[in-house]
């Protein structure tokens, strides 16, 4: 089962990332808990990490908080080695975009083939600017 990540207005969708499979931003959830949180869940990332990934959102207020949490992510990842795609699908679409990650920010991709973490902090950039949630599809 797939994970899509919407931001609506009304009923006009604004801005969305389709991450993959839950499994897939569970990986990267478990890996930032690994390596970055030293194992302690939600320590340093609590709005990303600890948040269900069920049916649900991520307020404007919690989209303020999670953009700058992935800012640090994202940084923390740039200085670590590459790890290997978690899914298929990942490798597939690395391969038709050229993609070859340098690190481990970049070994976190969505369905497009973008980094993942990126396109997180952008929809909670989008989503905090216009004080709407993100919605788990």
């Amino acid at each position: 089962m797939g994970l899509y990540l919407c931001v609506f207005e009304g009923d006009e969708e604004l801005e969305d990332v389709e991450v993959g499979l839950y499994a897939d931003f569970n990986a990267l959830r478990e890996y930032v808990t690994r390596e970055i949180e030293a194992g302690k869940l939600g320590s340093r990332f609590p709005t990303l990490i600890l948040h269900s990934d069920g049916d649900g959102e991520w307020s404007a207020s919690e989209c303020e908080r999670l953009r700058d949490e992935l800012a640090v992510i994202a940084m923390e990842l740039k200085a670590r080695p590459a790890v290997g795609f978690t899914s298929e699908w990942q490798r597939i679409v690395a391969k038709s975009v050229g993609l070859v990650p340098r690190n481990a920010f970049e070994s976190f991709i969505d369905v497009d083939g973008e980094f993942l973490i990126e396109r997180l902090r952008g929809l909670a950039e989008f989503a905090y600017r216009y004080q709407s949630p993100i919605l788990f599809q």
